[in-house]
């Protein structure tokens, strides 16, 4: 039998965990979690965004994203908005103090990831990105560029 170092899919499920509890720790003192955060990051990316799109990019069950976004409301981080397209419809908008938690977190971002990616040289760092692409978003490899260290 292999031993569990051996499985790549077991491995890139303890490196999801271990790179899920040093951020939420970084976060700590906001009460924000990983999940928010992620939620403003692709905030950060459009001009607002139906919860059901939400749910779709970032893989959350429907359910989740109600509470997640009230969160950030509470905080004065998102806000939902009448849809420009859809008077029916409501869009989840980051605001500014969102956009400015972002730029205060961004620090906190890369000492996970430099703490994580510590054992790997710049174009290991590069290489192992565009691998996470690949297999994350399949046809989107070149739609990102790695985060400088």
């Amino acid at each position: 039998m292999r031993s569990l170092h051996a499985d790549t899919g077991y491995l890139l499920y303890r490196l999801g965990l271990r790179s899920g509890q040093l951020f939420n720790a970084t976060l700590q003192e906001s009460g924000l979690r990983l999940r928010h955060y992620a939620m403003m990051r692709f905030l950060a990316t459009v001009e607002g965004a139906l919860q059901r799109e939400l749910s779709t990019r970032l893989g959350y069950d429907p359910s989740a994203i109600v509470g997640l976004v009230d969160d950030l409301e509470c905080r004065g981080l998102a806000e939902r908005r009448p849809s420009p397209t859809d008077r029916r419809s409501r869009i989840v908008v980051l605001t500014e103090g969102g956009r400015d938690f972002l730029r205060r977190a961004e620090d906190s971002s890369r000492r996970v990831r430099d703490e994580l990616l510590g054992p790997l040289d710049e174009p290991d760092r590069r290489t192992l990105h565009a691998l996470l692409l690949r297999i994350a978003a399949p046809g989107t490899a070149a739609a990102e560029p790695p985060p400088s260290s």
